[in-house]
């Protein structure tokens, strides 16, 4: 990922985000399959491709938001904020928890073992995904426009001071 301090790295952000929509959908309609049909070939290249991008780009998307996007916030000094982004560090512990226990099932269905239980494969994923989404929609909504937002004011003012 590109450094959060330039508006590409926003951009890597944003586009991580809808990566993460388009595999938390693919997993809620992999749970559904599994549980009406049971675990075919694509199922099992489906979990692998899902568990790789979790356990992969997921992971380090939160690291880059926890080295370079909410430091500046919690430097802020706007409490509203800081509780936010305190909510938005405890949900990436919780989805990492929640990772821990759901990865190990994708990789052996990816491997080709069937012995998932679809109904509890299916509420843990509801659970995760509900995390997932409800986490990204705090960031989309209130840390990246106030973090885009003191960038560009950060920018301006550099751009605006008279050199030395």
């Amino acid at each position: 990922m590109k450094n959060t301090t330039d508006p590409l790295g926003f951009e890597a952000l944003d586009r991580c985000h809808v990566q993460i929509h388009e595999n938390l959908a693919r997993l809620a309609a992999m749970a559904r399959q599994i549980a009406v049909s049971g675990i075919d070939a694509q199922i099992e290249k489906q979990a692998g491709e899902i568990e790789a991008f979790f356990s992969g780009v997921a992971r380090e998307h939160h690291a880059e938001e926890e080295k370079t996007v909410f430091p500046p916030l919690l430097d802020s000094g706007d409490a509203e904020l800081i509780a936010a982004v305190r909510s938005l560090q405890q949900d990436h512990g919780w989805i990492e928890q929640d990772w821990i226990e759901l990865a190990p099932q994708l990789r052996a269905v990816a491997s080709g073992y069937h012995w998932v239980d679809p109904a509890e494969f299916e509420h843990a994923l509801e659970v995760f995904i509900a995390l997932c989404e409800g986490h990204i929609a705090l960031e989309e909504t209130l840390i990246y426009p106030e973090s885009k937002a003191r960038w560009a004011q950060a920018l301006s003012q550099r751009v605006t001071r008279p050199a030395r």
